[in-house]
Formats: structure tokens, sequence, C-alpha cells
């Protein structure tokens, strides 16, 4: 049972969309950003995804869960300084090196780039099908799940070994946010449950075989694979 009704929870959108506009537009910009340094991959690439990906998270953290989610839910703040630590631990993995992004023929790229198209494209057509017009919905690059998607999509488009700390919190929200979005009627949200699963499972197992020393063929970005100690 969750402490709000799907009324409640409804209008923390419409007072966050409207509070902070336009902050909305620069969550897109930022993630094109991020996707053409992924196509492009040139010198940075890897710190510039790192650090929106932190940015998107801390924000979200702060301005949804700490300034209006918990107005509704006082769990708000747990799951803000969730976030925030997430962002942290995404910052300082890319500035160490620990993130490296690139593309290949591999299933988990494919599912990658299946999650950044959904997430950017599908999920807010998806919300407006489905009654949840702007500005009461969940937007891309400011909100939990959409972050979360958004995070899942990059990371399993990594080519080295992803550190495990960097899962944990994506993972958890998945369960969270995917179960909430059933019972308050998100479905946009849906594929977080399935997708939290599935992207944990396939990076494990690819990092796994790598260590294994069955290097990945078919890099479009002309990288090696190689492995950072975790």
């Amino acid at each position: 049972m969750l402490p709000f009704s799907r009324d409640e929870f409804a209008r923390v959108f419409v007072d966050y969309n409207l509070g902070v506009w336009p902050a909305q537009v620069v969550a897109y910009l930022l993630g094109g950003v991020a996707i053409a340094a992924l196509v492009r991959h040139g010198r940075g690439t890897d710190r510039t995804i790192s650090t929106i990906l932190a940015a998107m998270w801390i924000w979200t953290g702060i301005g949804y869960h700490g300034l209006y989610f918990s107005a509704i839910n006082k769990a708000a703040i747990v799951f803000g300084a969730a976030f925030v630590l997430q962002g942290v631990l995404l910052g300082y993995a890319g500035l160490r090196g620990r993130l490296t992004f690139g593309s290949s023929s591999r299933p988990t790229a494919w599912l990658g780039w299946a999650l950044l198209v959904y997430v950017v494209i599908l999920y807010p057509l998806i919300g407006a099908l489905a009654g949840h017009a702007y500005p009461a919905m969940p937007m891309f690059g400011i909100t939990p799940c959409p972050v979360t998607l958004f995070t899942f999509g990059m990371l399993l488009l990594t080519v080295v070994s992803v550190p495990r700390w960097l899962l944990i919190v994506p993972f958890l929200w998945s369960l969270i946010g995917g179960s909430a979005a059933f019972l308050l009627g998100i479905p946009q949200d849906w594929p977080l449950v399935l997708s939290g699963a599935v992207t944990v499972a396939l990076v494990v197992l690819r990092d796994r075989r790598m260590r294994d020393g069955l290097h990945p063929a078919g890099l479009s970005d002309g990288h090696h694979w190689h492995i950072l100690d975790e």
C-alpha cells in the first residue's frame, strides 16, 4: 500500500515540472550531447558521459526526491540520498577512468541502444497516450525512472568491466520504481523492473567473459576491449 494516492503523485509531477522549467530542455540537450559523444567517441567522451549521468542523478535526488516527492512520501529523503550517492559514484568512476563507452555488435550493445531510444522517444509518447500529458508526467533526465533507464542503456554500452557498485542503486530503484509504476498505472515505467534485472545479468556475464579472455569482436569505434580491476 502506497502512502499517497495517484492524484497526489500526479500533482507532484505537475508542481515539479512547472517549478523547474526549463530544466527539461537542458536535460534533453545533455542527453543529446551524451548520445552524440557515444557515437563520435573522441577525446573526453567517457568523462563527458559520466559527468552527464552524474548530474542527472544528483539533480533528481535533490530536486525531485528531496524538494518535491518528499512532500507526500517521507521515504523520498532516503531515495534522494541514494540518488545523490549514485551520482557521486558515477562522477568518481568517470574521473578515475573506470567507465569507457562505445558500441559493438553484441546483444548488450543492441539492448543499450534500444533502451536509449525507448527512454528518449517512446517513453514520453507512451505516457501521453496513457493520459499522462505534460506537465503531469515524468520527464527525461530529471525524474527517477527515466534517469535509471537512461543509465541502464549507457552502462550496456560500456566496453570495459563496469564496477559492481555502480549497479546497486539503479537495480534497487528498478524494483522500487518499477513496482510502484504498476500500482500507479504508469505504463511507460513498466519495463523498468525487467530492464534492471536484464541489465545487471548481461553486464555481469559480459564482464565475466572478458575476465576469462573471451574478447568480443565487432566494436564499431575501433576500441580494443580491456579490463579494469574492480
